[in-house]
């Protein structure tokens, strides 16, 4: 089969991100697909088969892109890319989500892969939002920012998280310190994005003003959260009380996400988890968005995506031996 040759043309900046470091990022292009690219200047060219080069390019050109909007690049973007052009997509643009989010330190911040941009649209259309699935996808981290630029854009006057504090209860009588200073290493993941987001100064500021406020779920009864965002974190850990309590805070011109893993739950007894019991109850509920993540989303580290993949097939294998009858499971005589 003959090999021919693909010219994408790209600025710096656009080629500085494909290559990646130590050209790292085409390398994992040219595994994908067994191309050959070579950066003869002005951009770059992709050798191989009519598919192959086609594929290819799809990933370089999604990359290109990805840069030119500002964002860093990093090699969980380019496995993203990879993945959606193996299934004849183009990695999502932040015109995709539909909304507007703001800058982090490493530079704009657009949804990753299909289920991030389908998860900020859901965001902006449903008062109440649920996003479900392993570690890595993004769903905390993404909707800490959607709800930072609702907040500096003065859409609402509050952003309020809440988890449960600990595993299987909310026992904080024992750590030092005031409820904030209990409270925040429990929340450190939403304080690294709202830090990367809008910067420590601002958050800091906004805490002390009451704009950004974190509270264990058991502080949240009684209360009405009005003209708020609200991000309900760990939620796979709230029993079906607290998961009843916390969404009937919903006050005018509030909106909440509820995130969480349902395979992840720390309770006493696993049955009794609010996540798994609301996403069922709540099914088919107007205003209310589900979006579950999968292992292919996850874009912290591909040796995350392993791991849950191992650990999801080995509970695919114990739910097969479970449901099998108990003279099958036998040794023969």
């Amino acid at each position: 089969m003959a090999r021919e040759s693909d010219f994408v043309p790209l600025n710096h900046a656009e080629l500085r991100a494909v290559v990646g470091p130590n050209s790292r990022h085409v390398a994992l292009i040219e595994d994908a697909f067994k191309v050959l690219i070579e950066a003869p200047g002005g951009g770059v060219s992709i050798n191989g088969g009519t598919r192959d080069r086609s594929d290819a390019r799809r990933v370089v050109e999604d990359l290109a892109k990805r840069a030119g909007l500002g964002a860093e690049v990093t090699e969980a973007d380019v496995r993203a890319a990879l993945g959606l052009a193996r299934g004849g997509k183009g990695t999502p643009g932040m015109a995709a989500a539909g909304v507007s989010l703001p800058g982090g330190k490493r530079g704009a911040i657009v949804p990753k892969t299909k289920a991030q941009a389908a998860y900020l649209d859901m965001l902006g259309r449903c008062e109440l939002s649920f996003g479900v699935g392993p570690a890595g996808t993004g769903k905390t981290f993404l909707a800490a920012a959607y709800g930072a630029s609702l907040l500096r854009r003065g859409q609402v006057d509050r952003l309020v998280i809440t988890r449960p504090a600990v595993e299987a209860g909310e026992k904080l009588g024992f750590l030092p310190g005031d409820l904030n200073e209990k409270v925040d290493p429990y929340l450190a993941p939403i304080w690294e994005a709202l830090n990367d987001i809008l910067g420590a100064e601002d958050v800091q500021r906004r805490r002390d003003k009451g704009e950004i406020e974190a509270a264990p779920i058991a502080f949240m009864r009684g209360r009405t959260l009005s003209h708020a965002f609200i991000i309900v974190d760990e939620a796979q850990n709230t029993s079906r009380l607290q998961m009843k309590m916390v969404l009937t805070r919903l006050g005018e011109g509030a909106r909440m996400v509820v995130t969480g893993d349902p395979s992840q739950v720390d309770l006493l007894n696993p049955r009794d988890s609010g996540l798994a019991h609301a996403l069922r109850i709540l099914d088919g509920v107007e205003g209310v968005g589900v979006l579950k993540f999968a292992a292919a989303d996850v874009v912290r580290h591909a040796m995350v995506e392993r791991i849950v993949r191992a650990y999801d097939a080995d509970a695919a294998h114990s739910r097969r031996d479970s449901s099998r009858p108990a003279s099958d499971l036998e040794d023969p005589a």
